[in-house]
């Protein structure tokens, strides 16, 4: 039979030990996410239209940055003034970004235009559109300038179009790292402690082969012949799928759902 596992070589106490603590941390996990502040922090800005400023770039300044905002995003939704209408177009937009530091002073000017191209779909209210999006922040405020280019051949009128900037919340970056921190800490603390132990039974094994160093020599074959007879003569463990896999797949299955649904939930 195979060698029992550690996690039923353990009595019923530290068996509901184990589970316990288990889902304590992962409670205090979505606890924290729950009660926790807001992933992304937005701030709008409106924009009112009327017929000199179709054509015309809108500059848009965003608020001011810090490295806990991590990323940048910038949204605009397009409002007509009937709400009743259903379309899909692509539109076709202008973008530059250009970056400001703290004096107000304009540090980074990328004059590279980039065209993009989205789909407008609107059935009663318009979807949301992203502009743009920076994956690193090195400046504390963009200024992007953004034109579309056949926004204002659309058979309805565009009564406004309301622009959204979108970051990281700051408080939760914070709290990211804290939470990071304390796992990393709790991480190296178990890790020295496993390495310790090793390395104290190593160390005893060692005094012992020094003691009896030539009877371990004398029984080396014997050892071999030992284990070669006990790997070819050994019979396969009996592993239920509901005692041994069904606990394996349920705890595994919560970790994989958490990560999942914080995948989705950032996107």
């Amino acid at each position: 039979r195979l060698a029992p596992m550690r996690l039923y070589t353990l009595s019923k106490r530290h068996f509901v030990l184990v589970f316990v603590v288990f889902f304590v941390c992962f409670g205090l996990t979505v606890f924290i996410g729950i009660a926790g502040p807001n992933v992304i922090e937005t701030s709008v800005a409106r924009t009112d239209l009327n017929n000199s400023l179709k054509l015309k770039p809108f500059n848009l300044s965003s608020p001011p940055l810090s490295t806990y905002n991590q990323q940048l995003w910038l949204t605009c939704v397009v409002e007509l003034d009937q709400h009743d209408v259903s379309l899909k177009k692509n539109v076709t937009m202008r973008v530059r970004v250009h970056g400001v530091v703290k004096d107000a002073s304009t540090r980074y000017v990328n004059n590279q235009v980039h065209n993009r191209t989205r789909l407008l779909s609107c059935a009663q209210k318009c979807s949301e559109i992203i502009v743009a999006h920076l994956g690193y922040l090195n400046y504390t405020q963009y200024n992007v300038f953004v034109s579309f280019e056949n926004l204002n051949k659309l058979t309805y009128t565009i009564q406004n179009i309301t622009f959204t900037w979108k970051t990281y919340n700051p408080a939760f970056s914070q709290v990211e790292i804290w939470f990071r921190f304390v796992f990393v800490v709790l991480t190296f603390m178990v890790t020295v402690r496993f390495f310790v132990s090793v390395f104290l039974e190593y160390i005893m094994d060692q005094a012992l082969k020094r003691s009896f160093f030539i009877l371990l020599r004398m029984n080396k074959i014997l050892n071999v012949v030992h284990s070669f007879t006990t790997l070819l003569f050994s019979q396969q463990g009996e592993r239920k799928c509901l005692t041994f896999y069904l606990p394996k797949f349920f705890i595994v299955g919560l970790l994989w759902l958490a990560s999942v649904t914080l995948g989705i939930w950032q996107t």
